[in-house]
Order: C-alpha cells, then sequence, then structure tokens
C-alpha cells in the first residue's frame, strides 16, 4: 500500500488514518498492542507520528490487512523477521511507485 502525505516531521492522527483509510480508532489500538507504534505526544495528548511511525504502520498495515496475519502473528513477524521484512517492503513499495510512473507515461503516449 502506498500512503500519501506531505513530507513533514510530525502527523496528526486524523491525517494517517485518512492516508490509510482506516479509523483512528484503529490506529490509536494499533499503538496500544504494537510496540514499535510510540507517537509523541503534546501537552493535550495529540498523538503526533513520526515519519518512522508511518513506515511502522505501513508495516503493520500491509501484514493485517493485505496478508491476513492475525495481531499474533503480526507480532510475531515483527519480532523475529523485522529487518527482512522491512527490506523486503521497501522493495515492493519501490516497484509500486515504478509501476504507477510507467504507467503515467504509458497514458501520456
Amino acid at each position: 500500500m502506498h500512503v500519501e502525505l506531505p513530507e513533514k516531521r510530525y502527523y496528526a492522527i486524523g491525517e494517517v488514518a485518512k492516508a490509510f483509510g482506516v479509523n483512528t480508532s484503529l490506529i490509536r489500538f494499533w499503538e496500544k498492542e504494537f510496540d514499535v507504534l510510540q507517537p509523541k505526544k503534546n501537552a493535550k495528548g495529540n498523538r503526533k507520528f513520526t515519519p518512522e511511525d508511518i513506515k511502522n504502520l505501513q508495516l503493520i498495515h500491509h501484514l493485517v490487512k493485505e496478508r491476513g496475519f492475525t495481531l499474533e502473528g503480526a507480532k510475531i513477524h515483527l519480532k523475529e523477521e523485522k529487518r527482512k521484512i522491512t527490506s523486503n517492503f521497501e522493495v515492493i513499495q519501490k516497484l509500486q511507485k515504478v509501476k504507477a510512473e510507467l504507467q503515467k507515461i504509458k497514458e501520456q503516449l
């Protein structure tokens, strides 16, 4: 899944949820379930997600929503093979971007 977010230091939970096409409650739930998600909170308690959090959310979304892992299965998979999964996931994302660019070029012909 390719997430369309502008490049910045912090993202609000609403824009993160919108980018992933999920409810903010699911983002908060995943935050409680997965140790890799640790957004910063301001004085009001609003979550501020970093680009690293977004990468972790993409990985969680990929495992749970796209590959059909259970939460426990995704947690185990992340702990045991995080480096390998991250590498594979990044390659998939880059290929999807290349595919989208090629499709744009094809449409312009």
